[in-house]
């Protein structure tokens, strides 16, 4: 039963009575289902202002720089936990207790391998492929090489797929990375953590051992939790669209990834990479500071404010602080780059512009920072997002399967020609 109602009122018509609901938390919903009947559309480009379904996994509140996974801070998780907990946590609705854990990190860790024949499907990738096109080719393909468990209706399968995606996406990350530099692939170790297994997979190689340390593997772990999840977004929605119609895990997934690319989603810490070298150098600042205040620039200073959050991003700061232990621990204290990033991240925290206009150092800004000083190319920032960004993916999808759902059907307001004559 709706909480409220509220009154459409068009002229010369009976006012159209629609439920209004409330959730848990955030602003109420009026459900407009019912206008169709009535020979009305909502119109609402961007679905900025339309909740396009019923979700218990995530709450933002972006005015008070909140977000919560199924109501624990996202801060608290990245503190407390590690990336397989909060995993478990999105796809099932709790933290794992002692023996949870250990069960969920076991059968995880016991998966990480792929299939042997998947080494040759990526030889039909040209060398300088991007990573991310790799990714959407392999992840798609995990279909065809694990066929056995794509019954969507089955709860079993739902389980099997989502295990091997997690288990296997940094894989297939780590292999993208390796086929475009001409190393063999490294197997994965599974005696390591999530993070630092995949540390061992991107930089290890067979002519020296490579040290995996702890505080690196943390930070790692700790990115991953940061994007593990963040609403309704343009990739989480494209996974639920694709899943409306029925096609499988892997393919939804596969089409998030493709979502994520997109500069204005995914690539975004990539382009905060190519801002800083444009910079170039510390003297540079002033100069491209009064650009960005120029409205009449095109220049923007990236991985500065939100799309969705008006305060700070509360994943900044914990990726703030994890790039200060990364750059501590690899003793990283002039490089050209990571002082022009330090000395925007000071004027965004100072200067009076960007603190009126509450433009501060968002979560891209830092991790972009972190990725340059591990040494991972610019080409993989967005791989790894998608890395992190799986459970999130896999539970929206597997909470949309798992009720009453509906294929995914937009309407348009339809601005071309009217019915004309074909004339002979």
């Amino acid at each position: 039963m709706a909480d409220k109602t509220a009154k459409l009122v068009i002229e010369g018509q009976e006012p159209i009575e629609l439920p209004i609901y409330s959730g848990s938390m955030g602003p109420d919903v009026i459900d407009v289902r019912s206008l169709v009947s009535e020979g009305y559309f909502t119109y609402d480009p961007g679905f900025m202002s339309t909740a396009s379904c019923e979700s218990s996994i995530t709450y933002i509140d972006g005015a008070k720089g909140v977000l919560l996974h199924r109501g624990y801070p996202i801060d608290e998780l990245a503190e407390k936990r590690d990336y397989l907990d909060v995993c478990y946590l999105l796809l099932n609705g709790e933290l794992p207790n002692d023996i949870e854990k250990r069960d969920f990190h076991r059968t995880v860790m016991r998966h990480t391998m792929v299939h042997e024949q998947m080494h040759d499907f990526f030889k039909g990738f040209r060398r300088d492929s991007h990573p991310m096109a790799i990714m959407v080719g392999v992840v798609g393909a995990l279909s065809a090489f694990y066929h056995d468990s794509l019954d969507i209706t089955n709860d079993r399968h739902r389980e099997i797929a989502a295990t091997r995606l997690i288990s296997k996406m940094p894989t297939l990350a780590a292999m993208a990375y390796k086929y475009s530099i001409g190393q063999p692939f490294t197997y994965p170790r599974n005696d390591l953590s999530y993070g630092g297994n995949f540390l061992h997979m991107m930089f290890s190689n067979p002519c020296e051992k490579y040290y995996v340390s702890p505080t690196l593997a943390r930070a790692m772990d700790k990115i991953f939790i940061l994007h593990a999840d963040h609403e309704q977004n343009a990739s989480t929605s494209t996974v639920r669209l694709a899943g409306s119609s029925g096609a499988n895990p892997f393919a939804c997934i596969a089409s998030g990834i493709a979502a994520l690319w997109g500069p204005a989603h995914g690539g975004a810490n990539e382009a905060v990479l190519n801002m800083l070298e444009e910079i170039g150098d510390v003297s540079n600042i002033d100069e491209y500071i009064a650009r960005a205040k120029d409205k009449n620039d095109p220049f923007r200073l990236m991985g500065f404010g939100h799309r969705v959050y008006k305060n700070y991003d509360p994943r900044a700061k914990v990726m703030k602080e994890t790039a200060d232990e990364v750059l501590s621990e690899l003793g990283i204290t002039d490089d050209p780059l990571l002082n022009v990033a330090r000395r925007l991240e000071q004027i965004a925290l100072e200067d009076p512009y960007f603190v009126e206009k509450k433009l501060y150092p968002n979560v891209d800004f830092y991790s972009g920072i972190i990725f340059k000083a591990l040494g991972i190319p610019t080409s993989m920032f967005t791989v790894l997002f998608a890395v992190g960004r799986t459970p999130g993916w896999i539970a929206h999808w597997k909470e949309m399967i798992s009720g009453p759902y509906r294929i995914g059907r937009p309407r348009q307001l339809y601005s071309g020609e009217p019915t004309r004559e074909v004339k002979e």
